[in-house]
């Protein structure tokens, strides 16, 4: 799954600033893609009106192609209505024909494909997950473990090269029940196997990281004031830093599976934080800025690839006045564009 490009550390550091400079007054003309190596790029989200497998989607796969990016997440989301409740299982966001069609569509324009479901909680997050007695425990892990299956077997028949068994479950993954979900999929899919942990503390208290073949995680620490970029680059290097060590303690690569901001004034505060949680007035080379401080921090040979949240499937999303996640035709899309093209083969 994972290719090493040789060193790139000191191009990309040495033409990091020229290209955040470029990249704000760029509109790309993407053209051009990048032979697959790391496991960079973006995690993609269908649009309700773009699903997997439409012509639309395609154009959006193409487009993030086109600036460099190398490999792809998709994310199949599971849902339970609350927290506490044991009652889980696959959402209606993406049936299992266009799972299929993600990945195919994926791997037709080149890209190493990631299946990484999440747990969709309304008003709430993957990482609340807490039951209330040791049947409901039982109860859910049993319904977790029959959805991820069947994404699974799909992956396995698409010929995904990696599988996420979880996504930022951090108050179930002291459950020793986990072995038994990572021993049940691993009947199914026979690719690499990993966990996407939230932050550098959920990863650094896991137990079973030798049952799988990657450390994977989320990076959305509290990155301070806007204009305090000293502090947010001690905040990414000293997050680097545990991640080496947590590759030197558990042998494993290490792969960012999630790591953004909106393009909002304050969002350096709480990286984490959705537009819908709190109103801004743009500002796209606030994104830009720290998007490509995060790739710089995180070019360590311990770390094997890097996607960015996110991505949608609908072609004509994001744009200057968007205050999401996305980098689509904003100025972070043109400052990966030359991390990705420029400095990759350095």
């Amino acid at each position: 799954m994972y290719h090493e490009l040789g060193q790139r550390g000191s191009g990309r550091r040495a033409i990091r600033s020229a290209c955040i400079a470029a990249a704000l007054a760029l509109t790309p003309a993407v053209s051009g893609a990048a032979e697959v190596g790391r496991f960079d790029g973006f995690n993609v989200i269908a649009a309700p009106d773009y699903p997997f497998g439409t012509a639309g989607a395609r154009r959006a796969l193409a487009r993030a192609k086109r600036i460099g990016a190398r490999a792809v997440a998709i994310v199949p989301f599971l849902w339970q209505p609350n927290p506490t409740s044991p009652d889980i299982g696959r959402g209606d966001d993406m049936n299992d024909n266009a799972l299929r069609a993600a990945i195919r569509d994926a791997h037709a324009l080149g890209f190493a494909v990631m299946v990484k479901p999440h747990v969709w909680i309304p008003q709430s997050w993957a990482g609340a997950v807490a039951m209330r007695s040791e049947d409901d425990w039982r109860t859910w892990f049993a319904g977790y473990r029959r959805a991820l299956a069947r994404i699974a077997r799909i992956a396995a028949d698409e010929h995904a090269e990696a599988l996420a068994v979880g996504t930022e479950l951090a108050g179930t993954t002291q459950r020793v029940e986990w072995h038994d979900v990572i021993a049940a999929t691993r009947a199914n899919f026979h690719g690499t196997l990993l966990y996407v942990a939230h932050n550098t503390d959920e990863a650094e208290a896991i137990g079973f990281w030798d049952c799988l073949d990657a450390v994977g995680v989320t990076l959305y620490p509290p990155l301070g004031a806007d204009d305090d970029r000293a502090h947010r680059l001690a905040v990414m290097r000293q997050t680097a830093d545990r991640l080496d060590a947590l590759a030197a303690r558990t042998g494993l690569p290490v792969l960012v599976g999630e790591v953004g901001l909106r393009s909002a004034h304050g969002a350096a505060a709480k990286p984490w934080e959705s537009a819908e949680e709190r109103a801004a007035a743009p500002d796209a080379g606030l994104q830009a800025e720290v998007l490509a401080e995060w790739l710089a921090a995180l070019d360590r040979p311990a770390i094997h690839g890097v996607l960015v949240w996110r991505w949608f499937t609908d072609p004509d999303a994001g744009g200057p006045n968007d205050t999401d996640f996305t980098v689509q035709r904003k100025p972070a899309e043109g400052v990966l564009m030359c991390l990705w093209l420029h400095c990759g083969s350095k």
